[in-house]
Order: structure tokens, then sequence, then C-alpha cells
């Protein structure tokens, strides 16, 4: 234990967060017991404690980081100066990738987030999660308008309700691809990014600028 006294804090708690996360991934958040997180980072129960105070805490660091993930995905997708159909074209790859290399934690996203930080007691990550969720938001609202200004998008869209939409049909294509794609490669003679490819084109097709064409 001395050696680890003389790590910072952080460390501490990446290394308890990362073991928590493999946990979560094996046996779902519910099944997993602050002891469990314990043996696997190979800290006493005492000394978890020390570092967090419960496993909603360590819940909310990890659903905190998957989101800053996401917004690099999605900030990475966007920095492409091209046209808006190929830009629309990364912002689906960065997302595929996601839930590629973080499947636990694309869901993990897409699950309810507080927003009530008034009435009721929450964690900092908490409040910070859904800071850097609207961010996102804002990366897909100038995308939008960016692609209304230059009439390659429909010029009647309304903007929330087309990126509620748009992360709706995005993610459960997505994810759809991701529990099914040995019966789409069966049933339907498809792989995976041929059957993704066609869905996210048919959602394009719903918000792009027909008279464009």
């Amino acid at each position: 234990m001395g050696r680890r006294k003389k790590e910072p804090k952080s460390v501490h708690r990446e290394n308890i967060a990362s073991a928590a996360s493999a946990l979560f991934m094996e046996k779902g958040i519910a099944a997993t017991s602050m002891d469990d997180i314990a043996k696997a980072a190979g800290y006493s129960k005492a000394t978890l404690y020390v570092y967090f105070e419960n496993k909603e805490e360590i819940v909310g660091i990890l659903v905190l980081s998957s989101m800053k993930k996401l917004y690099d995905y999605i900030a990475l997708a966007l920095a492409q100066q091209e046209t808006t159909k190929k830009r629309y074209d990364c912002i689906c790859q960065g997302l595929v990738q996601y839930q590629e290399e973080f499947p636990f934690y694309f869901k993990m996203v897409l699950d309810k987030i507080n927003v009530d930080f008034k009435n009721r007691n929450y964690l900092p990550e908490e409040k910070e999660t859904y800071q850097v969720g609207e961010e996102i938001n804002e990366k897909i609202i100038d995308f939008l308008i960016s692609g209304m200004k230059k009439g390659e998008l429909r010029g009647d869209l309304e903007i929330m309700l087309t990126i509620f939409n748009f992360w709706g049909m995005l993610a459960g294509i997505i994810q759809l691809a991701a529990n099914k794609e040995e019966y789409i490669k069966d049933v339907m003679g498809l792989s995976k990014k041929q059957f993704l490819e066609y869905g996210f084109d048919m959602l394009y097709c719903s918000i792009a600028n027909r008279q464009k064409d």
C-alpha cells in the first residue's frame, strides 16, 4: 500500500473506474457490487470508499467519460470541411466507430440523463454530463443550420425536433446492426457496413433538400 499512497488520487480513481467499467460490461451495473469492484481493482473495500462514496459515483464518472468521448467523435467528424452529405457521413462513421469501441458506453449515453439540478441532489458528474450533451447538440445545430443555409438540407426543419429524431434513428440503426449482424448477413445477404449505409442514406434523404438535386 505504501507505493499507492505516493500516487495521485486521480490515478486510484482511474484504476477503480477502469475495473468497474470492465465488470459493468461483463455483469451489468445492478449485478456488480462494491466488493466486486474492490477485488477487481486490487483494493480493500475500505480503501475503495476513500476514493468513491458509492457505486453511483463510479457510474457517473464513466457516463461523463463516455460523453466526452462521444463529443470528440462528433467534433472530429464535423471538422471536415466538406459538403453537408460528406459531413453527415463522417458523423455516422464516427458513431459506428464509437459503438464498436465502446458498446457499453454507447448504451449508457442514450440512457436517461438527469436535467433537474434545482429540486434534487445530484453528483457533479451528472451536471457536467448534461453540459457535454448540450455541447454535442450545439455541434449538431451548427451542422443543420449550415446545411440549410447552403440549400443542401430542407429549409423547413424544426431544429430541436430534428436533432432528437436524428439521434434516436441513428442510434437505433447502429444498435440494431450490432445486435442483428448475423441475421442481416444470413437473411438479407448484406454485411453490417452495407446495412448501415442503406439506413444512413434513408435517414439523410428525409432531411435533404431534394430541390437542390
